[in-house]
């Protein structure tokens, strides 16, 4: 402190100096600005002190608000006032030693507001820090650390004589007053016992004062449960115990993943599920990853015993005899399944979406299956429809995923109202150590990137699972956010159950295989309190027991009813017809449609000012329109959605900036240039219409493919879409693309319709804005899983768009989608191409040709080159810019399904010229690779003079593109030549 200003204050003030000096200053300029900013505490602190702290207090403000800083530890401190600012009952707290003796406040008063300020600086850190010291860890190997900022001497206390003197707490607990040491024994039992709480983090107030509530005045952490709350827990795990001994009897060394040493999952995923129904949730969509998805199966979603053993046996899920050449199957431990329970007289649905070895890939899956829910049945706030994602503790804190499943919890768009998170905690990875797994002291410390609370709970304790539980449901159903419980138990044997973990966790294997099961620990534990007799335990797990014997005998003949994939929200839906290549639906519209269409899409909104290029856009729109000519890709895509959201069909499409279009395209979302105001046409077709939702999407891939996927999985009358802001960027959403959209209906029976709008075409931007790496979904064809499509003309993309929705059937949509020929002069479309009689073109021959005489006409042409795609248009360019007559260019439109019937019946007539494929992929990229042998077989089938399609493009290269605008535009040019010449 400044001397000078010193010596103008007599008297021993060193309570008030160091840290704690300018914190306390601080809150006094909070306390004199307003006071009603502060906590009770902190307002009887201030309003006790005698005049001479409070004049004290005054000199200390006016010397730190002229910048003076006081040293603490070697350290500046000058910012320490900024410790807490948020305006919240939070007292904060300051390793500085606040002393004891002040002789410039003598006396009863000094002692008592010092011990006060004390206490809940003291209380806080419990709060803050207790959990450090909760008994977590079943297998006792994680020790509760020894942590400086609870220990009361660190707060000026003498725990020699002052252990026992009254402390005035103002209601604290619930407390008028108490000694330091009933103020120690509340703080553990609240905070230090077998549950962990971090919730101090979280910014809000609200959230942060309705834990305190819930934990230290309503005690939310009973002594004793009710007898039946007691018994059902027992049953439940009892339930899942025998369950898990059984299988390891009857199938030794299978793979199961059990729940062996974290048993309590079972009992709180019930609990959770029946007291979120008591608060009105009537359906919870769960998604988790193998450990202990068969007892979850069995003993929640109550999948009959005799079924899994009918899988253990080699049996599969049922399917109609035509089907099954398009059925591959999965796992067991992957497969999902739904039910309908009763709890306390309410029914509720759960359901377990199926997931693949990649663990947390379901996550975002399970968030769009939850918002689609809720969007159809009005669900505005998620009261009805809930998330449950059980995890585990490696794969929480190592893949990315969850990170962005927390991003899209609160944003307009994604939110569902809060989903709860289970983490399952067995403190290992395979074989890898939390020590090498995770930076971070807790596997769960991801989610407080979204200030989300987290409970930490012993597996060991079921009724404290059972109450975090509860915990963890109160706090979404009343926030509607997101929340944590990591339940830390063990892995009773490795990886899978013929997995030897000694060889590279002995310690922690030796402690497993003497620590008892959790069963016995709770059995012995009702035995003690008398809450439960040993006879009645014995009965039900007789009865448990007997259960499971008697389905392993049934299940040699056990018969599953018909798989409901085509039930629920998919009746009406059907299996994609085999005979009907074409497969077209009814997608053209009718003038009427056209023009209600077209005319409320170009309709300005009065007061409403404009962007000067968007009103050019918007005059050429109503040219094209009106004259029925040159309607171009971006005006079709909107006459595709506006002509289904007036038949009633709901459209949702995401991506990074799709409202504007990554290329100025779309302006499906018109902006007021004064105040930001949005406009949007699609939504303004017609009173009654259905809804058009269009997002520009956070910057994730992998996150946002499997929402969008979930959605359209829930929702299959809505048309969604999913668009790459160029199509490279679906690179980072592979696993969704592998995992689900393409190996889905093979795996899990599961149809699925969302589209996927990759911008493709070799321009000179470089590898990374060229291919959306066509051959990738070429290679995952198969099995007619999906389409693969790559279309030119804006009525195709229409038609295609459509054609979506107009059949009876669902199959995912990839479609190559243009950059340059957004605005090409000749990508464009007329009228009449959308109107009666007009439907989707899987190909198109050449537009040179006139069908009456085509057979004929055909006699005289030396080649055929066959393409897909934007080259279709420098190849033309090339052809009438040399006048050349004898070339046809014929364009494959969709892929796959390969059009083979169709293509041999039109081909009639070429069978004496040359076919020649041209691309502008390189050779081991682009459809090549994919048609090759399938055009070769249509040569075959036409008995051509010439069997072999000859290639022309791009050699091979391990890059796919040159990043050299020169050199791009000198292998363009040479292959286009060369797709005449060679």
């Amino acid at each position: 402190m400044n001397a000078k200003k010193n010596s103008t204050y007599m008297g021993d003030t060193t309570y008030l100096y160091g840290g704690n000096g300018a914190y306390l200053a601080n809150m006094y300029r909070q306390y004199l600005e307003d006071k009603n900013h502060l906590s009770a505490e902190w307002i009887a602190f201030f309003s006790g002190l005698q005049a001479q702290d409070l004049a004290f207090l005054q000199y200390l403000k006016g010397e730190q608000e002229d910048g003076f800083a006081s040293e603490r530890n070697g350290k500046n401190v000058e910012n320490i006032s900024t410790f807490d600012t948020q305006k919240e009952d939070d007292l904060g707290t300051s390793p500085e030693v606040l002393p004891h003796e002040n002789t410039a406040c003598s006396g009863h008063t000094q002692r008592a507001t010092l011990d006060t300020a004390r206490a809940m600086l003291f209380i806080r850190a419990y709060r803050l820090f207790g959990h450090h010291l909760s008994t977590l860890d079943p297998l006792g190997l994680v020790h509760p650390d020894t942590w400086d900022d609870l220990d009361p001497k660190n707060y000026g206390f003498d725990i020699q004589s002052e252990m026992d003197r009254p402390i005035f707490l103002n209601d604290a607990f619930g407390l008028k007053s108490a000694s330091l040491r009933q103020i120690i024994q509340v703080c553990r039992r609240i905070y230090c016992g077998n549950i962990g709480f971090e919730y101090l983090h979280c910014s809000s107030k609200m959230e942060k004062d309705w834990f305190k509530q819930q934990l230290e005045y309503r005690d939310s952490i009973p002594k004793d449960l009710h007898k039946s709350e007691t018994t059902a827990i027992f049953t439940n795990l009892a339930q899942t115990d025998s369950f898990e001994i059984f299988l390891a009897k009857k199938y030794p060394g299978m793979k199961r993943f059990g729940l062996d040493g974290s048993e309590s999952i079972v009992p709180l995923v019930e609990n959770l599920a029946s007291y979120s129904g008591l608060k009105g949730v009537d359906c919870i969509v769960m998604g988790m990853s193998h450990r202990g998805r068969l007892n979850i199966l069995c003993n929640v979603l109550k999948k009959p015993y005799a079924a899994l053993f009918k899988e253990f046996l080699g049996g599969s899920i049922s399917m109609e005899p035509h089907e099954s050449d398009k059925i591959s199957g999965d796992v067991k431990y992957h497969l999902g399944a739904s039910a309908t329970r009763e709890f306390g007289g309410r029914s509720m649905h759960i359901s377990l979406c199926p997931n693949p070895s990649h663990l947390e890939s379901v996550n975002t899956v399970v968030l769009g299956k939850v918002r689609a829910k809720q969007v159809r049945d009005g669900d505005v706030l998620g009261s009805r429809t809930m998330g449950l994602l059980l995890h585990g503790d490696a794969s929480f804190i190592g893949q990315g995923v969850v990170a962005e499943t927390f991003l899209l919890s609160q944003l307009d768009g994604y939110g569902t109202g809060g989903t709860i998170h289970v983490v399952l905690n067995n403190q290992i990875g395979f074989t890898t150590k939390p020590s090498s797994g995770r930076s971070s002291r807790y596997c769960s410390d991801i989610a407080k990137v979204t200030d989300a609370p987290i409970l930490h709970v012993n597996g060991d304790d079921v009724e404290a699972c059972v109450i975090a539980a509860r915990l963890a449901v109160d706090y979404r159903m009343k926030f509607r956010k997101d929340i944590v419980i990591d339940v830390w138990c063990y892995r009773r044997h490795g990886h899978n159950e013929s997995d030897e973990p000694m060889f590279t966790q002995p310690i922690m294997y030796n402690k497993i295989r003497k620590h008892p099961r959790v069963i016995d620990i709770y059995r012995d534990q009702l035995l003690q309190k008398n809450a439960l007799d040993r006879k009645s335990m014995d009965t039900i797990l007789s009865s448990i027991e007997k259960n499971l014997h008697d389905s392993f005998v049934a299940s040699k003949g056990y018969k599953s009813n018909k798989m409901d994939w085509l039930e629920g929200s998919w009746q009406g839906l059907t299996t994609a017809p085999t005979k009907d290549e074409t497969r077209r639906g009814k997608t053209n519209i009718d003038e009427d449609m056209f023009q209600e269409v077209t005319q409320n899409l170009v309709k300005t909104p009065k007061n409403f000012t404009l962007h000067p290029k968007l009103i050019r856009r918007i005059d050429s729109l109503k040219k094209a329109y009106t004259s029925g000519k040159n309607i171009d890709w971006s005006a079709a895509e909107a006459l595709a959605f506006g002509s289904l959201l007036l038949e009633s069909t709901p459209i949702r499409l995401s991506g990074e900036d799709s409202q504007r279009g990554t290329f100025s395209q779309r302006h499906a979302v018109w902006i007021d240039q004064g105040t930001e105001s949005e406009y949007i046409p699609l939504n303004n077709l017609r009173s009654g219409q259905a809804r058009f939702t269009i997002l520009d999407s956070p910057l994730s891939e992998f996150g946002l493919l499997g929402f969008e996927y979930g959605y359209a999985m829930e929702n299959p009358y809505s048309l969604v879409l999913w668009e790459a802001q160029f199509g490279d960027f679906a690179n980072g959403a592979q696993v969704i693309i592998d995992q689900f959209i393409a190996s889905g209906e093979s795996k899990w029976l599961k149809m699925n319709g969302i589209v996927l709008l990759l911008p493709h075409g070799y321009e000179g931007q470089g590898p990374e804005h060229s291919s959306a790496r066509l051959e990738r979904y070429l290679q995952l064809s198969a099995q007619d899983n999906w389409q693969v499509c790559n279309v030119t003309t804006p009525a195709n993309y229409f038609h295609i768009l459509r054609r979506q929705i107009k059949r009876n059937f669902r199959k995912p949509l990839v479609l190559m989608t243009p950059k340059s020929l957004l605005r090409h002069k000749h990508c464009v479309s007329a009228k009449s191409d959308f109107l009666e009689g007009t439907y989707f073109h899987r190909f198109y021959m050449d537009d040179r040709e006139e069908k009456s005489s085509s057979i004929t006409t055909r006699k005289g042409i030396r080649r055929v080159i066959l393409c897909s795609g934007k080259i279709y248009f420098d190849l033309r360019a090339y052809r009438d810019n040399n006048n050349i007559e004898d070339v046809h260019i014929i364009r494959l439109e969709q892929l796959y399904p390969f059009p083979h019937a169709g293509l041999v019946e039109s081909l009639r007539g070429y069978e004496n010229s040359t076919f020649v494929w041209c691309q502008e992929e390189p050779k081991n990229g682009g459809a090549w690779h994919f048609i090759d042998r399938r055009l070769e077989k249509i040569l075959h089938a036409l008995e051509a003079k010439d069997r072999r399609v000859k290639y022309i493009g791009r050699m091979p290269s391990a890059s796919p593109a040159t990043g050299n605008i020169a050199a791009h535009s000198k292998e363009q040019k040479i292959l286009v030549q060369n797709a005449f010449t060679i």
